[in-house]
């Protein structure tokens, strides 16, 4: 909650294109919010776009999250402090290893999980 707004982020789409937050507002019809997203890195986030269907609100962010980036907070910019909300842990994405034909003959084998491109 802030001063102005009640809000709930339900949830955090990673894509190779850009950031999705899935946002359920106390009410229809209230004011959207406004919220900044922010990593250890310190990437620029850009809100893109953004849909309200009903108490339902979608907000699409670009860029993705860059290569090594373990979470992701995001921050209300409806007051002047932009408190945090929540912070999630940006899991490892597989993805193809363009060494794994090399490491194919080796033993143990080596994990080819790695962080989004």
């Amino acid at each position: 909650m802030t001063k102005s707004n009640e809000f709930t982020v339900l949830s955090v789409e990673i894509w190779t294109s850009g950031l999705v937050v899935n946002i359920q507002m106390a009410s229809d019809g209230g004011p959207e919010p406004r919220i900044i997203l922010q990593d250890h890195f310190g990437t620029e986030y850009s809100l893109q776009d953004s849909a309200v269907l009903d108490s339902r609100n979608l907000q699409v962010f670009t860029p993705s999250v860059p290569p090594g980036t373990r979470s992701l907070t995001v921050r209300s910019a409806d007051d002047a402090e932009a408190r945090q909300v929540v912070t999630f842990a940006v899991p490892l994405m597989a993805v193809p290893d363009e060494s794994a034909a090399a490491k194919r003959d080796h033993y143990p084998p080596g994990p080819e999980l790695r962080r989004p491109a």
